[in-house]
């Protein structure tokens, strides 16, 4: 019998390996299911590749590349016992030998019948650790090095002071993805993940002017650390001292640790947190556990409920579901040789909503979640994260891999008009962006409960004065046309430079709807970070409604009353020198002899300050189809007072006819939409249901738990990691991501 299984293999045996150092065996998931080794089938890995294929998908893996040989794994419930945790424990493991297409079978072990190659690969693809062994609850996060800057890094005596709040790019608008630079307190936005994702890139384009290495995510500061990264080393970094580098521009870590540890921010809002836990989880209630296609859970891997939660709404979504689900098979038969790296295919792999699983045991992301945080910073980690900011990573990463095909993050995507406004000039601007969402904030002002509020105050000061239990505590209900408000409210534009007056002047903005998605994504604000840098949740509820009319925040494009500003860059001026450049006439006269107007050169050398003849040409090319090229230079000065146009309001006018504004038709017919639908979509009745919401619990997005609940075939569904449930009272008045469905316009 030796010498025939010797002989069996022989044809074979160039195509099985002996695992190295840095291979990965997958022996406990399958490629393309939630197949494993305890599943009816079990699980069949590749003695080549050492992938894992559930019955299902063995043969295409076979048909594809032509390896024949499989270790096939099974394991049975040898004896059905309850541990103090009331799981089972105690497991008989089977492993063959599978020959392809004839399926002969090899039990194993079988060391004397067996060539002395197979055997060693066999015992090491046994005796290997799961592809996920550093990625399991326990030791999920990535080992992470101590920088090498980070014991002599050098701190500039600024007098730079960052407070907990109000952070924004020094180089632009950017009010998320901010780092502070550990060597001059600068805060600046990036963009160096994988996917393109995070801002414009101003840190990484801050070392390369000053070489500073280390930079600190601000919104990671927690009294137990701070994620750092480290420009030159190009990856996430540890630093011992980050402490003491916090502390030089005013951030006192060891002041947050005693604040923690004496009760100052747990005691004030433990009771409230663990009524918010019981509410949102609707514990206490006999709730009907559910199943099934559309009602499968997400295990949680350590700390990933905020993934779980965030595809559990996705793929609730018919253009996610047509997108993946009904190109199932076509995804499969195209994936590459090593799916696991194959964004489609783990997408398609990892749907939750459509496990056919018939025990509410939930789902296991690994592959997914490996996958989607692979050279990310943050969601590579063990740590909890924002669900918004890893829905937002998500949208992107299917956006960048829908190239050439449809893209179902298109269902959030519509577009922003912003108006500015130079409150002397009375002059406008009006421009457009693409966004995903909008993000509202929380007006305690508007709280219907103020009287309670401030007496709950009252009785909370009086009993920490005289060292008493504090009183019960009231959480803020607050209306959500309030918030909506807010979010509408026009805004100060930080060093805002008139180009009618060509000086830095006061300037507002407000925002509104170019054009309304299929989709809407709600963020409710609430998170922030008090005075003493702690982190904190604003306990607040908000009456968030079933329906929503979005029809007052349109956008209403120029009106006929307003007059725009110029469109004219402002100057450079180089930040050690604050007084306006002068004129280089030199620079000027060397640009009219090339042929220019010397008019337009001295425009042209003012505006690029004075950075030579190369800058101020750059400038000229881009400007000489301007009517006003050639017209003299006008200083700020020189310009007479404007009179104020006819309208003051800071929102617009109904826009004339009704007509949507000529921009907005222009983008959406770009994006491929039929001229007559676009308008007809920009002037539709926008009317939206809610449809989803995620939930936190815990004082910070860095800490505590997810759960969202969905709403399916007209009832309300809770899903709680693995487990699934219909919901009797959904909490819809404190999520913290809402989700809207628009209706069609009647």
């Amino acid at each position: 019998m030796a010498a025939d299984l010797g002989e069996l293999l022989v044809p074979y045996m160039p195509t099985i390996r002996v695992p190295r150092t840095g291979d990965r065996v997958f022996k406990s998931e399958c490629a393309f299911s939630f197949d494993s080794p305890e599943s009816e089938g079990g699980l069949y890995v590749c003695m080549n590749t050492f992938l894992g294929f559930g019955r299902e998908h063995v043969e295409r893996h076979y048909r594809k590349t032509g390896q024949s040989v499989y270790m096939h794994l099974k394991r049975h419930v040898k004896e059905l016992n309850r541990d103090f945790n009331g799981e089972d424990y105690e497991y008989e493991d089977e492993a063959k030998l599978v020959i392809f297409p004839d399926h002969f079978e090899i039990p194993l072990p079988n060391i004397e019948e067996l060539p002395a190659l197979v055997t060693i690969a066999c015992d090491a693809v046994l005796n290997a650790s799961s592809a996920y062994k550093k990625q399991e609850p326990e030791s999920w996060e990535e080992e992470i090095q101590v920088s090498k800057h980070a014991r002599s890094l050098r701190q500039l005596d600024n007098d730079v002071r960052i407070p907990p709040n109000g952070w924004k790019c020094q180089k632009c608008e950017m009010r998320e993805n901010l780092w502070l630079n550990l060597t001059d307190g600068a805060v600046l936005c990036g963009k160096w993940f994988f996917d393109g994702s995070g801002g414009n890139g101003h840190a990484l384009e801050h070392f390369r002017e000053t070489k500073y290495p280390l930079a600190v995510k601000l919104d990671t500061i927690t009294p137990d650390g701070a994620d750092v990264y480290s420009f030159e080393e190009e990856e996430a970094v540890l630093d011992p001292q980050v402490s003491e580098h916090l502390s030089h521009f005013g951030i006192d870590m060891l002041q947050m640790q005693k604040r923690v540890k004496n009760g100052h921010h747990i005691d004030n809002n433990t009771r409230t947190r663990v009524s918010e836990w019981e509410v949102i989880q609707e514990s206490g209630m006999k709730l009907k556990a559910v199943y099934g296609s559309g009602y499968t859970g997400v295990k949680n891997l350590g700390n990933s409920c905020y993934l779980g939660t965030v595809m559990q709404v996705l793929f609730s979504i018919p253009d996610f579901q047509r997108m993946y689900v009904g190109n199932l098979q076509r995804i499969f038969d195209y994936s590459p040789l090593d799916p696991t790296g194959d964004f489609a295919t783990q997408i398609v792999c990892d749907i939750p909503g459509f496990s056919l699983q018939h025990q509410q045991k939930g789902v296991s992301p690994r592959m997914l979640k490996a996958l989607v945080s692979r050279g990310h910073p943050e969601f590579c980690s063990n740590r909890q994260q924002d669900a918004h900011e890893f829905l937002l990573h998500i949208i992107n990463l299917v956006e960048r891999n829908s190239a050439g095909s449809e893209n179902p993050s298109d269902a959030f995507r519509f577009l922003v008009e912003e108006r500015v406004q130079c409150c002397q000039s009375r002059r406008v601007r009006y421009t457009q962006r693409v966004d995903y969402g909008i993000q509202v904030p929380t007006p305690f002002e508007a709280a219907t409960n103020r009287e309670e509020l401030l007496t709950y105050e009252a009785k909370r000061k009086e009993a920490e004065e005289n060292m008493r239990a504090p009183p019960e505590p009231v959480r803020a209900r607050i209306p959500f046309t309030a918030c909506l408000q807010a979010f509408t409210e026009p805004e100060n534009v930080p060093d805002f430079w008139s180009s009618a007056l060509q000086a830095k002047s006061a300037g507002v903005k407000t925002c509104r709807f170019a054009s309304f998605p299929e989709y809407l994504i709600v963020q409710i604000k609430k998170f922030t970070f008090g005075v003493d840098w702690v982190p904190k949740k604003l306990d607040v509820a908000i009456d968030v409604p079933d329906f929503l009319d979005l029809n007052r925040l349109r956008a209403a494009g120029l009106q006929a009353s307003e007059e725009e500003l110029p469109d004219i860059m402002p100057p450079i001026v180089l930040p050690e020198d604050t007084r306006a450049p002068e004129i280089d006439e030199a620079a000027a006269m060397q640009l009219a002899e090339m042929g220019f107007p010397l008019e337009a050169c001295r425009k042209a050398v003012y505006y690029t300050g004075n950075m030579g003849p190369e800058m101020a040409f750059n400038w000229i090319i881009a400007h000489m189809e301007e009517p006003d090229f050639a017209e003299p230079l006008t200083l700020p000065s020189m310009i007479p007072d404007p009179s104020p146009t006819t309208s003051d309001s800071p929102m617009g006018a109904t826009p004339l006819g009704n007509s949507p504004p000529e921009e907005s038709v222009s983008i959406l017919t770009s994006m491929g939409f039929p001229r007559n639908h676009s308008i007809q979509a920009l002037k539709a009745t926008v009317r939206y249901e809610l449809f989803a919401f995620i939930s936190h619990m815990g004082a910070s997005t860095m800490s505590g738990h997810y759960v969202c609940h969905i709403k399916k075939e007209g009832r309300w569904v809770i899903y709680n990691d693995h487990k699934v449930c219909l919901s009797e009272r959904p909490p819809k008045d404190l999520g913290y991501i809402y989700f809207y469905h628009r209706l069609p316009s009647s």
